[in-house]
């Protein structure tokens, strides 16, 4: 079986994983919690990583089972054919996350200026 990339609809991969979940298929969705403020309260709450994708882990036979799901649109292609992500990438994503779990800010760079990536899993 292989982990496919799935695009969805904006602001719906928590509901899509969990429909594709009750459809018996193997999901992941990558969750880091953000502080949101509004204007009479502050809030903790959980958003994708990676915004409009989640990965499902599937038999090639068994890929069109994903569109009975509310929210799905399309697969991620590269050169033409399904993207597929190695279960290593995914148990780094999954490490990386357990160290990470709030969002990381990111400094604007200039073209050129250096930057060192202190993570030990990359």
């Amino acid at each position: 079986m292989n982990w496919y990339v799935l695009y969805i609809k904006p602001r719906n991969e928590k509901k899509a994983a969990l429909q594709l979940h009750e459809l018996g298929v193997e999901v992941y969705c990558p969750l880091i919690m953000e502080t949101h403020q509004w204007a009479d309260r502050k809030k903790k709450v959980e958003v994708p990583l990676i915004n409009s994708y989640i990965f499902v882990k599937l038999e090639e036979k068994d890929r069109n089972i994903v569109f009975e799901c509310s929210g799905v649109i399309r697969y991620l292609f590269w050169l033409g054919k399904p993207a597929i992500v190695q279960d290593n990438e995914i148990l780094i994503l999954k490490k990386w996350l357990l160290n990470h779990s709030q969002a990381v800010e990111v400094s604007k760079l200039k073209p050129g200026e250096a930057y060192k990536v202190t993570s030990g899993y990359f």
